[in-house]
């Protein structure tokens, strides 16, 4: 089994965005991703929080195709936690996620007498900073 991790995405509104979730199933289509447990957080303008499972929602059903009734890995807790992060009147979807693609690496790393020693996510926001900062460097190495 590859790495598992819980992802937040946060929409302004109290919908999900369709285009979002399509995404999703694209990259459980392409055998990159397998989406364990899901569950849809809605915090509305008055601030009330309420939750579904996103196997409730007909039009997701390509995205939840693989995701069997026993899940129910992600609950009340976690959906606290989501909501804490929202803004009123907005919407959150949870996606308890395999990286099936970083397994498949894993275990080629491991065949070839390797292994794993460690993992760090780096925010995009970082990384998006870092490459602004040499591209602003390299542009000013070439005006010298």
């Amino acid at each position: 089994m590859g790495p598992v991790e819980c992802v937040v995405l946060a929409f302004p509104g109290e919908r999900l965005q369709v285009a979002a979730v399509t995404a999703i199933a694209e990259l459980r289509r392409a055998g990159q991703m397998r989406l364990i447990d899901s569950l849809v957080v809605v915090k509305s303008v008055t601030g009330e929080v309420s939750t579904s499972e996103l196997v409730e929602y007909e039009e997701y059903d390509e995205a939840t195709a693989e995701i069997g009734p026993e899940a129910n890995l992600l609950g009340p807790e976690d959906a606290a936690e989501a909501a804490e992060t929202l803004e009123p009147g907005s919407c959150a979807l949870m996606l308890l996620v395999e990286h099936v693609w970083a397994g498949r690496a894993a275990d080629a790393v491991r065949e070839a007498g390797g292994r794993v020693s460690g993992t760090v996510r780096i925010p995009s926001d970082h990384v998006e900073q870092a490459r602004a900062a040499y591209r602003d460097a390299v542009s000013v190495a070439g005006r010298n």
